[in-house]
């Protein structure tokens, strides 16, 4: 009976915590705690462990929008009407955009060319690529070809966490009002 008590009390110990700290208090000699949790049974399931707040969700497509908006105004420029303006105007407007929008692109997904020879370039065609690192244009076969664009690519991404209520999962901008 005693090797039957110690086997269950070793693989007990081995793998609740629980039980491993009752065992030690028991084994201690020391007046036993009844506050311990008493050990999962089939009969009485553990327990659940306190779980971290769930953030409320939203778009990753959304928080990349709305920091484009916040930090480059992307799409003040691309919404408004521009038969107004001149093209001077539009052009110093969309420079400004443009470069806010590449810093914010540059900090979020630190992107570079994809391919490290410059556009003109001819480069041997050599086994299958991935679809999505080379894509065949003009003839499908061929054992070289020109590069015609340098393909891009993300060497990391990190979007803000958005942090709102879920309610406002949808907002781009908030509504801007000067208080007078």
């Amino acid at each position: 009976m005693a090797l039957g008590v110690a086997f269950r009390a070793f693989f007990a110990a081995l793998f609740n915590r629980n039980s491993a700290e009752r065992l030690r208090l028991a084994l201690s000699d020391a007046p036993v705690d009844k506050k311990l949790p008493l050990p999962a049974t089939a009969d009485a399931p553990a327990a659940k462990t306190p779980t971290k707040a769930a953030l409320p969700t939203r778009s990753e497509a959304l928080t990349l929008l709305s920091t484009l908006q916040r930090e480059s105004r992307l799409l003040d420029l691309v919404h408004e009407s521009l038969d107004e303006f001149d093209d001077a105007q539009i052009g110093a407007a969309a420079r400004e955009v443009l470069r806010d929008c590449n810093k914010s692109l540059t900090r979020m997904f630190a992107i570079e060319p994809l391919a490290t020879s410059p556009e003109g370039e001819t480069i041997p065609l050599v086994g299958e690529s991935s679809p999505a690192r080379l894509r065949r244009v003009g003839k499908s076969q061929g054992d070289s070809g020109v590069i015609a664009h340098r393909g891009w690519q993300a060497t990391r991404c990190e979007l803000p966490n958005w942090s709102g209520q879920a309610s406002d999962a949808l907002i781009i901008a908030p509504v801007e009002v000067d208080v007078q």
